[in-house]
């Protein structure tokens, strides 16, 4: 193995870049007369707009043009979409209520763009849009989703009666019924998943630029998949042909899954650049990040669990209402569905559950894919309530859970899934003498010695990501395939390009899948280039979202490489007059085995650009495309200790330790793997602690900066312990399972377990602040 290779803990390639102020990002993109945009948005949560007055801001200096949703309809722009279908279990489809990119009639929430003007400078732009004058009528609110399905509620779409999408169900509820009915013990619990705002680093931009000599369309966006956003612009939303367009995502600072999706700003740049003849530019302040950017999770669930004499799971009943805003975004019907449901059996071998979820409007932002989607709701509600069953029973936590692992693969549980490799008592074990979970009685009576309350908490989660494989997720209503491509190209010189269609916004791909190439044929990785995010350079690809970037992006090209190797070793072959079957790759050379003979790689590449010397028949050059569409969902599983001390007097919380110990399957970089973990418990801890969005009544979004919506810092985080098992994955060449959601989805039960352990407590809802905390400890005492 070359230091550089598979299982090295190289530091990343493209830091270089970002640390030293070089990446390129959407805001640094400057086309020659290039304007700026802003958009008017709606001041409420629900009204009827009836009347739009834009002369006073047209007269303004600077502006160049001032455009309507009444002139977008006329040009034929279509609405958003939602592009997974959900049927109810009536058979009936999913209410899709219209989602013009500029709202003409009606606006559904605060934030909801109804006008844009574009300007020579930004300032220019905002302030012609603070003169727009526009006349609603206000209606009646709802942001409550269980409120939402009451007749009192507002009727947010036309399409949708009483506000409900759908009413969706999976499981067998006859025979979890009968669980429950024979169950030696039933655990009930109300569980709440909080909303959440993504803020990503960077906020999302979008540039449009239509060239009218070349009757051609550039949009450079701040996206996850620049393929996806240019299939659906062009194919529902008629911005513009698909050969028309090109979409670059250059530099991403961060995705978590809310710059997966296509929002009205891309499309209204690439529209109003051709309406005004200039490009057009737009980047998101922060608020307009709160107010507009998909939210996440959201969720009430009522849940029942069974359990036998023996402490065995016998059954498991979940009723979820999830709350998906005013709109439906391009992927949130899966999200509360076939991503969340298919994972409520988690680590136990559960014979009966049944899930009926039904799908609300609000007027709020829509709700959409956040870090692990819908995972960290399944895992959320099932390990509080196994945690909270064990301490009803009296027995311990750890040992409840490993009483009910699944341990025998592959495992088809009762909500689609089909399990194929794991060791979750391994996993359990680590984790637990990681923590020295044996001695927390004694770490508890020295913490209460010292007046504070100590608590102890676990998480064993699953996930099921790797997103596809395409017929699978056909099947269960996705309007899209879910496989990967790749590209590699051997130039004359040696040097190697990997085109692939995942994109990378801080996963670290430069480094890593140049180390599978480094792998396969020992060239340094400096000498490889990876080339993503541009329409135009790049096959069609499927993007980087559910953790699927190793196990489906880097598969694709490991398989394109399986094709450059084979030709490699034929050139090499016919050039040292050997057999193909003797020719090995090392060390940057082709050799002979058991020889002194041998061609170095930039030679061998060489021969094949001057084809002078060929086998017969043979093409020249050295380029391979492969797609890789998996045969299964990768199944990344672990278990999370949190430990925290809680000071009664003022409810501040202190995580004093937290373990991570996961089953990834196997590591291309455990340095990158590593960092992924980190981000996400800190995402997952900022849920459980300090993170939560609030509307009041009327829709006004109350944490809509950094003054009124928490996210963690350093010293909110304890240094964490982590370690990785390995049962390889099974359905991919790689082995690999894939890391970049675990953290978000384990760590919040455990933090709130530990919590809710501290107390003596049922129960606490996230975020678990302060004053939460402090409450809920004054409530014990009375």
């Amino acid at each position: 193995m070359g230091i550089e290779g598979v299982g090295a803990r190289v530091a990343r390639k493209e830091d270089k870049r970002f640390i030293t102020g070089a990446g390129r990002y959407v805001e640094d993109m400057v086309v020659p007369g290039m304007k700026h945009a802003a958009f008017v948005r709606s001041p409420h949560a629900h009204a009827e707009i009836k009347k739009i007055d834009v002369k006073k801001a047209q007269a303004m200096p600077g502006v160049i043009g001032v455009l309507t949703g009444k002139e977008l309809k006329a040009d034929g722009i279509g609405n958003l979409i939602c592009g997974w279908m959900i049927h109810s279990k009536d058979g009936s489809p999913m209410k899709m209520g219209a989602w013009s990119p500029l709202a003409f009639d009606r606006v559904r929430y605060v934030g909801d763009a109804v006008v844009v003007v574009v300007a020579e400078t930004k300032g220019q732009a905002r302030d012609a849009a603070e003169a727009v004058d526009i006349t609603y009528e206000e209606l009646k609110a709802v942001v409550d989703a269980p409120k939402a399905l009451e007749r009192s509620a507002p009727q947010i779409h036309p399409e949708a009666d009483g506000n409900l999408i759908f009413d969706w169900e999976l499981g067998d509820s006859t025979a979890t019924n009968a669980a429950i009915k024979a169950a030696a013990h039933i655990t009930r619990m109300t569980i709440v998943n909080n909303r959440l705002v993504p803020n990503a680093m960077e906020p999302r931009a979008a540039l449009g630029y239509y060239d009218k000599a070349e009757d051609h369309y550039t949009c450079w966006t701040t996206s996850q998949n620049p393929h996806l956003a240019r299939l659906v612009m062009s194919a529902f939303y008629n911005v513009a042909p698909e050969n028309k367009l090109r979409v670059i995502a250059p530099d991403v600072g961060g995705g978590f899954g809310s710059k997966i999706y296509i929002y009205p700003e891309e499309i209204i740049c690439l529209w109003a650049s051709k309406k005004t003849g200039v490009p057009v530019k737009w980047v998101a302040d922060r608020t307009e990040s709160f107010l507009t950017d998909a939210h996440g999770r959201d969720h009430v669930s009522t849940v029942e669990m069974a359990f036998d004499k023996d402490n065995r799971i016998t059954g498991l009943k979940v009723d979820t209402i999830a709350n998906l805003g005013a709109y439906m975004s391009l992927f949130s019907s899966c999200v509360p569905t076939y991503l969340y449901a298919t994972l409520l059996s988690g680590q136990y071998d559960i014979p009966a559950i049944h899930a009926n979820v039904r799908a609300v409007y609000t007027n709020t932002a829509p709700v959409d894919a956040y870090r692990g989607a819908g995972r960290p709701e399944a895992t959320y509600l099932l390990e509080r309530t196994i945690e909270t069953a064990a301490r009803e029973m009296g027995v311990s936590p750890a040992e409840l859970r490993r009483k009910n692992f699944i341990t025998s693969f592959p495992h088809q549980t009762p909500v689609i899934m089909n399990y194929d490799a794991g060791d979750y008592a391994a996993s359990l074990d680590a984790a637990m003498e990681a923590a020295d979970y044996a001695g927390f009685a004694q770490r508890k009576a020295a913490a209460k010695a010292k007046g504070k309350l100590r608590g102890i908490g676990m998480s064993c989660y699953i996930e099921a990501c790797g997103l596809a494989p395409s017929a699978a997720v056909g099947s269960l209503g996705a309007g899209v395939g879910l496989w990967e491509s790749a590209e590699v190209r051997v130039n004359a010189a040696g040097t190697i390009e990997v085109l692939t269609g995942s994109h990378s916004h801080g996963q670290g791909h430069e480094t890593t899948f140049a180390q599978l190439v480094n792998q396969r044929f020992g060239v340094p990785i400096d000498s490889v280039s990876i080339v993503h995010g541009d329409t135009d350079k790049v096959q069609m690809g499927m993007g980087t979202y559910g953790s699927r970037s190793g196990a489906v992006g880097m598969s694709a090209v490991a398989k394109a490489l399986d094709k450059v190797e084979a030709k490699a070793k034929k050139i090499a072959a016919h050039l040292l007059e050997a057999d193909e079957g003797d020719i090995v790759i090392e060390n940057g050379a082709l050799k002979v085995t058991g020889t002194d003979r041998q061609v170095p790689w930039f030679q061998m590449a060489l021969a094949a650009y001057t084809a002078h010397n060929l086998p017969d028949s043979m093409e020249p050059g050295l380029k391979e495309t492969s797609f890789y569409d998996p045969s299964n969902f990768t199944f990344p599983a672990g278990c999370y200790v949190c430990e925290v001390e809680i000071d009664p007097e003022t409810g501040v919380t202190e995580i004093v330790q937290f373990v991570a110990a996961d089953d990834f399957g196997n590591i291309i970089n455990p340095m990158i793997v590593e960092g992924q973990v980190h981000g996400g418990v800190a995402q997952g801890i900022g849920q459980a602690l300090l993170e939560g969005t609030r509307y009041d009544a009327s829709g006004q979004l109350l944490t809509a900066s950094y003054m009124d919506y928490t996210m963690p810092r350093a010293d909110d985080l304890p240094s964490f312990k982590v370690s990785t098992s390995n049962t390889p994955c099974p359905s991919n060449p790689l082995g690999i399972k894939g890391c970049g959601e675990a953290g978000a989805i384990g760590s919040p039960p455990a933090v709130i377990n530990a919590i809710t352990d501290a107390i003596g407590i049922t129960d606490i809802a996230m975020p678990a602040s302060p004053s939460t905390v402090w409450a809920a400890i004054r409530a014990t005492k009375h």
